[in-house]
């Protein structure tokens, strides 16, 4: 029911919205009488306002149209590598006339970005992808709204996930590529890798992880006490919807998208006011660039998806409830996750200073479970003074953590570390279809 009424607010406050921003150029064109009357800038800024706050945000684009690589812009197109009922695995090709540039682009490492599948949309990781591009092949994971996949093509868990994961990985190349995984990832693609070592398949020749809860005991932060302290049901009970008629996904179990909005805002709620505020101060002093750069971040902030309900319960009980991964106990498809069956894979983890979603240890945990991995080739990275976002996007990125991931992620695709002769496990049950 919940679900329907925030629709049925949604579908009321959408003529407003619209209305309030078209009020809101009839205060400032130039052209208008209105703009010149007393108080007009005022008028205008506080109008555009209320239809940002009132408005729907769809999904943004990813915009990368062209990057530098070694001084020379080449041009990137987004193609769709592989396509699943929920995930999309995206390429960034890149194209250029520069034979000298061509040459090298071909010689430089393959890298999977999986991005969360935990309220955001992949395009949250935009500037990790633009700047891995000047130096890397990219694909990234671009997970779906559950709330526009059928019902009829059945349910997601997270040992989809994980299979996913592992298909994307053998499409990009197997023993040949890299895989950073950002924040909710980190476990199961951990998970992934650890399993498709226990079987004697090829794993990539690094993992990155950044700020993600290997061990949400350690440092837990307000995300991971809610999971931890409220009791399964609780999360089956209050926080599990339908989705409603008007969409293709209708009657899906959801975790709905504004709900978790909703949980994002209400951690920060004053930072929150205080941008609005900064906003329309920014309007009615004419300072474009400064609402310009409200808009781009919130136009991201603001977009939400649904996560599959089987997904989302998954997590809450396999990662912050029995931690099954640290303790060894979870099992996927009747096989268990060894972490330590890890050997060709290099290690590296990534961690905010300030983080307040993955509290500090919580990635770095991945090196004491994944004890296969030889200590001289596991590496950990604190990114002082870097909040969550600041890990993957921003000034500490571009400046502080990129820098470590490229030298990192160079550093094995020039020397993979050697495979050790092992018998392979038995092969996983059949597994359904997702």
């Amino acid at each position: 029911m919940l679900y329907q009424l925030f629709e049925t607010q949604r579908a009321l406050l959408s003529p407003f919205s619209e209305f309030a921003a078209a009020s809101a150029k009839l205060y400032s064109h130039p052209l208008s009488p209105f703009a010149h009357t007393p108080m007009a800038q005022r008028l205008s800024a506080g109008l555009d306002l209320a239809h940002r706050l009132a408005k729907d945000y769809e999904k943004p684009e990813f915009d990368i149209k062209s990057v530098e690589v070694d001084g020379v812009d080449v041009a990137v197109q987004e193609l769709v590598a592989l396509e699943k009922p929920f995930c999309r695995l995206l390429r960034f090709k890149r194209y250029t006339d520069d034979l000298a540039v061509l040459s090298r682009m071909k010689d430089q490492p393959t890298v999977l970005v999986v991005a969360p599948l935990s309220g955001h949309h992949s395009t949250l990781l935009r500037e990790t992808v633009k700047q891995l591009l000047k130096t890397h092949k990219v694909y990234i994971t671009d997970w779906t709204d559950a709330r526009m996949v059928p019902l009829e093509v059945g349910p997601f868990h997270l040992d989809d996930y994980i299979a996913y994961v592992q298909e994307f990985i053998r499409h990009v190349g197997g023993a040949d590529s890299h895989v950073i995984s950002v924040c909710q990832p980190t476990v199961p693609v951990l998970a992934a890798i650890s399993l498709m070592a226990s079987r004697g398949e090829p794993t990539p020749r690094s993992m990155t992880m950044m700020g993600g809860p290997i061990d949400a005991r350690k440092s837990p932060t307000a995300v991971n006490n809610l999971a931890m302290n409220r009791s399964y049901s609780w999360f089956e009970t209050n926080v599990i919807y339908r989705v409603p008629t008007n969409f293709p996904g209708a009657g899906r179990a959801v975790y709905p998208g504004f709900l978790q909005h909703t949980g994002f805002v209400a951690m920060n709620p004053d930072r929150h006011l205080s941008s609005h505020y900064d906003y329309f101060l920014d309007l009615v002093r004419g300072d474009d660039e400064g609402a310009e750069a409200h808009r781009r971040f919130y136009d991201e902030y603001n977009a939400v998806l649904d996560m599959p309900a089987e997904y989302y319960l998954d997590t809450i009980k396999t990662v912050f409830q029995d931690f099954a991964l640290v303790n060894g106990t979870w099992e996927v498809d009747g096989q268990l996750v060894r972490p330590q069956d890890i050997t060709t894979t290099a290690l590296l983890t990534v961690e905010g200073e300030l983080d307040d979603i993955s509290g500090a240890g919580q990635t770095k945990a991945a090196h004491d479970i994944c004890s296969g991995v030889p200590r001289q080739h596991q590496f950990h990275y604190d990114a002082i003074g870097a909040g969550h976002y600041g890990i993957f996007s921003g000034r500490r990125w571009r400046d502080n953590v990129y820098p470590q991931v490229r030298d990192f992620i160079a550093k094995y695709e020039a020397a993979p570390l050697k495979k050790t002769a092992k018998a392979a496990a038995p092969a996983p049950r059949a597994r359904r279809k997702a």
